[in-house]
Parts: C-alpha cells; structure tokens; sequence
C-alpha cells in the first residue's frame, strides 16, 4: 500500500524511494525488528539460506574414506535432479510473478496463484529446494548432504505450516486449494499435508 507523499518544504528536492535491493527488501517487509523477533517469519528464512548455502561444502566424509567408490552414474543422475530441481525453480519464480517473498508471511494485497506449477504443489519453490537437495545428496555420496537435505526438508516444512496459517486468513479459497493440492512432495509423510 503507498502512503500519500508529504509536500516537500520550499527548496528542498523531493525524496526518492529507496532504490534496488533495500526497496525489493522493504517491499518484502524486512525490518531490523523482524529480525530480532521474528515477525514475519525471518528465522525460518535465515535457516534455509544457511542450509542451502552448506550444500557448497564437500562431500563429508568422502564416500572413499568408507571404502566407497560413487558410481559415476549416481554422481551424473545428481547433477541431473540439481538441473531440473533449478527449472522448477524457475517455473515457479515465474508462476508467482509479483506475489513472490522469500518470508513466510505474504505480501499485503498478494493474489492467490494456484495455476502453472502451483497446480502441482502448494509450495513448488520448496519443492525445486528440495530436488536440488537431493541432486546435490546423490551427486556427491554425502552422509553430510544427507543430514542437510533432511533437515531443510525440516525447515521448509515448518515455514511452510506458518506461511499457510497466514493464507487461510486472507484467501476465503485457500481452503478448497490446500485440500486438492499436496503441500511440497506428494505422498511424503510430511511434506504432503492436506486438510
């Protein structure tokens, strides 16, 4: 919503709205309080991008120090589900236009979007999140990865139980929607929801 302008003060040059990522930050609703409190969900959004960016560490422990020789078959299918985990991601970003936020908490005015790849899943970001978690896991024979993809699967779970509390507020056919359509995967216990 934009707040009627203030008249500038004779001489003095009107302000201009903050520009580039403060502005797309501020229009997301981050806030250094948000940040202290979590109140639009900022602590489940600082874990996700903390265990996204882990999957850059190498594989621990190796699959050779186990006496493990990762077929490269495996390591290629990986890197496979990581290049099609990053086209949902994609289909997705575009799907959701405007209404996109990284918070849990929608954006005030946000629509409902529940066509393209959200007809396939009420959260297909987390969803293209997970893929790519998974391709990494496979890609590089990680018990380390693994321990990350299933607690991001954690993660994203939870944010996305917050994030529709919010949506059942003030969307009147999120209800029908989150009965039809499986959560993040479907059919994983925990990750399919619907209710």
């Amino acid at each position: 919503m934009n707040e009627p302008r203030q008249p500038a003060s004779p001489g003095a040059e009107p302000s201009a709205p903050p520009a580039g990522p403060q502005q797309l930050l501020l229009r997301w609703g981050f806030s250094w309080q948000g940040l202290r409190d979590n109140r639009r969900g900022e602590w489940w959004l600082i874990a996700q991008v903390l265990l996204i960016a882990a999957h850059l560490l190498p594989a621990t422990p190796p699959p050779a120090s186990l006496g493990l020789v990762w077929p490269p078959l495996l390591a290629l299918l990986g890197w496979a589900t990581l290049a099609l985990g990053l086209l949902l991601a994609a289909q997705a970003f575009f799907n959701l236009g405007p209404n996109l936020t990284p918070l849990p908490e929608p954006m005030p005015g946000a629509e409902l979007v529940t066509g393209g790849a959200y007809a396939r899943s009420r959260h297909p970001l987390y969803q293209a999140v997970l893929v790519c978690s998974f391709g990494v896991t496979l890609a590089l024979g990680s018990l380390l990865h693994l321990g990350l993809l299933l607690a991001l699967a954690w993660v994203l779970a939870s944010k996305a139980h917050r994030e529709e509390q919010r949506l059942l507020e003030i969307h009147p056919g999120y209800a029908a929607y989150r009965a039809s359509t499986p959560a993040i995967l479907p059919g994983v216990p925990g990750l399919d929801w619907r209710c």
